[in-house]
């Protein structure tokens, strides 16, 4: 269940892209200039994140091939997982929440890639998420064949990378551009082409202003709840207020 208004204090940021497109390294430098700034910050991974999610990773990514459907179950499963057990409580104590992927990673790949149900698999990531989105999605868009020689070239190579064709993978980016159009309040693309420092550089200006558009939001809501507790002292009939330590 998502945390509305005072009770969800964080922020929930999620990177997503093709494969070889640095999501992973700017998950991490986004962490980095968070912390420095002085922001307290959770940062974790799809699929992983906990113990069984990191079990799920292993298994999905290198050790066996499931169907598309298994997959997609398979994902969400560890997706449940952490959002019990890291996001949603990390959100509740006010952290900034990076996502190396997330629900938006199922869509692009089981969904535009290999042609599973988009429908299905919404109803499925929302099941397993509950009402928890990402307050900003930043994608990291390059061309597949650029990614994939990324990829080639650092030894790192997964399942999605070493048995699906070039097909898929167009069909991959094409579903993050897709969904990216869909929901423009929500995303913000940038091109994977431009060096690391360029690209840091540009997700901390994506950041920026929704993040402190958020602070702002809560400040102006605990001000509020403030007000709403004061009670006027010279109504004898007022209701009184007891705040628990």
């Amino acid at each position: 269940m998502q945390l509305d208004g005072g009770r969800r204090r964080g922020f929930f940021v999620t990177l997503e892209g093709p494969e070889g497109s640095g999501k992973s390294t700017q998950a991490h430098r986004l962490a980095g200039r968070l912390t420095a700034a002085g922001y307290h910050c959770t940062l974790t991974r799809e699929p992983g994140g906990t113990l069984l999610g990191e079990e799920v990773r292993k298994i999905i990514l290198h050790e066996l091939s499931p169907v598309p459907a298994a997959d997609a179950f398979l994902f969400n499963a560890a997706r449940a997982q952490l959002v019990a057990e890291v996001i949603e409580p990390a959100l509740a104590r006010g952290d900034v929440v990076i996502c190396d992927r997330f629900a938006d990673s199922t869509l692009a790949y089981q969904g535009y890639g290999a042609g599973q149900s988009i429908e299905a698999l919404r109803a499925l990531a929302d099941y397993a998420a509950g009402d928890i989105v990402p307050d900003l999605t930043i994608l990291i868009d390059l061309p597949v064949e650029d990614g994939l020689r990324r990829k080639r070239d650092s030894a790192e190579i997964n399942r999605f990378e070493s048995t699906f064709d070039l097909a898929f993978h167009r069909r991959v980016r094409d579903g993050f551009l897709a969904l990216a159009a869909a929901e423009p309040d929500r995303f913000v693309v940038l091109d994977g082409l431009l060096s690391p420092e360029q690209t840091e550089v540009a997700v901390a200006d994506a950041l920026r202003p929704r993040l402190a558009k958020k602070q702002d939001s809560r400040r102006i809501n605990a001000e509020r709840r403030t007000h709403d507790l004061r009670v006027d002292p010279s109504e004898p009939n007022g209701a009184s207020v007891r705040m628990n330590k």
